[in-house]
């Protein structure tokens, strides 16, 4: 039965077509008065006067940030607030980078910090994964990345912290949220992105601009086919470095003044999320070998169709003219070549730390998935947790924002079975899982 008190339906109607509120317009407006610079020294400008460092740390980010930045700057259907959009991007991650590199450099005892027994959960995107990274962190024995800390990992030194003891930089993500609430308000329905949500870890490689995420934001195809065809192994270990940072802060008392009270303590064990690992499990399980990793497993046309209406939805803001249909292609493509990889390397998971989740087991029973997760990582399932799990499950429920009505074929033109074809190596795979769209 639907919760009366949750939003309803929401039906996207216009992905080809937007019809834009004056909210968009106007933004669209302010980045025409306000081009950018999508150049390697407008960025890293930016980035030194944000935080007054001058080093950032080993030089080879440049070529792959110049990748992405060369990319969009030659992508003519590109709106200059789109534009603006990656240069803020590249200017937050390139001010990351010189902290992290600052911080290290100083405290160099950091990279000794042990990351012990993760628990990774690997899904497709759009399968319910945030859901269940956000039920799995409300266990206080797990060390989670709330979204405030995810975009600024390092506090500013000496920044003044409000009469109200919220971090500054939870303020910060805070009015991000409500802007981007205010420009693209179905946003929030398919992907939150307020403070506490957790996050995916990936936005931490962001500041050695190594990670999957241009893609979801822009058009970058020499940036992916670098991402693609290079071993990842060393970025994966730069994300395991910044998880060292945030441990070793936690452990000198540097507590967390807002989000999510998993963060507010030192925890032995991380629990993380991305689709990205996916197609990056010899990297991510050379960097973390003794993890408990948990696949999800859906329907690839539910995963595709959703992916690309909110990509499509989003792209009204970032592209003058909006063809649904490449973002379909785009999307199929992409959500086969993780799959394959998946599949190649599902042989490389220890079979004792792994647990499969399929989809509609997870919608039947959450509270039942978490409790089986956690026992297959070595953690009982007590009164605490099971309260702790509880309370985030009604804090946080799935359809908080309203759910989105997708369809294939009136959105796109597209024939579900005709998209289904190209994934029969996955359903061979994995015979459980269950067609959903007909």
């Amino acid at each position: 039965m639907a919760d009366p008190a949750l939003p309803g339906v929401i039906r996207i109607n216009d992905l080809a077509t937007p019809r834009l509120d004056d909210v968009q317009r106007l933004a669209l407006e302010y980045g025409e008065r306000h081009p950018v610079q999508l150049t390697e020294d407008a960025v890293l400008d930016a980035a030194r006067t944000r935080t007054g460092l001058t080093s950032f740390g080993p030089d080879d980010f440049r070529a792959r940030m110049n990748l992405w930045l060369g990319d969009v700057a030659a992508d003519t259907n590109r709106t200059a607030l789109g534009r603006r959009m990656i240069f803020d991007y590249c200017v937050r991650y390139a001010a990351n980078r010189q902290r992290i590199f600052d911080l290290l450099t100083r405290h160099p005892e950091i990279r000794a910090t042990p990351i012990v027994a993760p628990v990774v959960v690997v899904g497709l995107p759009r399968s319910g994964t945030t859901h269940l990274l956000n039920l799995l962190s409300a266990d206080t024995r797990l060390r989670s990345l709330p979204l405030w800390e995810s975009y600024e990992p390092i506090a500013v030194p000496d920044e003044p912290v409000a009469d109200d003891g919220v971090d500054p930089r939870y303020r910060r993500a805070a009015i991000e949220w409500e802007q981007m609430q205010m420009v693209a308000p179905y946003t929030a329905a398919m992907h939150p992105m307020d403070p506490d949500h957790i996050h995916e870890e990936i936005e931490l490689q962001g500041a050695d601009f190594a990670h999957y995420q241009p893609e979801w934001v822009s058009y970058a195809p020499r940036y992916r086919d670098w991402y693609l065809a290079t071993d990842q192994t060393p970025h994966y270990e730069f994300l395991r470095t910044v998880l060292q940072i945030l441990q070793w802060q936690d452990a000198r008392g540097r507590d967390h003044v807002a989000g999510n009270d998993s963060t507010a303590t030192t925890a032995p064990r991380w629990v993380l999320k991305s689709p990205q690992h996916l197609e990056q499990l010899g990297p991510l399980l050379h960097t973390f070998p003794d993890a408990t990793i948990v696949t999800t497993h859906r329907d690839p046309v539910s995963v595709v169709q959703s992916a690309a209406t909110m990509t499509a939805y989003a792209a009204r803001l970032q592209y003058r003219e909006v063809d649904p249909g490449h973002h379909l292609r785009y999307w199929a493509d992409r959500i086969e070549i993780l799959l394959r990889a998946s599949v190649r390397d599902a042989r490389l998971i220890d079979p004792d730390r792994h647990v499969d989740v399929y989809f509609d087991d997870f919608m039947t029973d959450d509270i039942d998935t978490v409790r089986r997760i956690l026992g297959v990582a070595g953690l009982s399932w007590t009164e605490t947790c099971a309260a702790q799990v509880g309370q985030r499950r009604t804090e946080r429920p799935r359809g908080k924002y309203g759910r989105v009505a997708y369809d294939l074929r009136a959105d796109f033109g597209a024939d579900p079975a005709e998209i289904r074809d190209r994934f029969a190596f996955y359903f061979t795979a994995y015979p459980r899982l269950r067609v959903e769209v007909p």
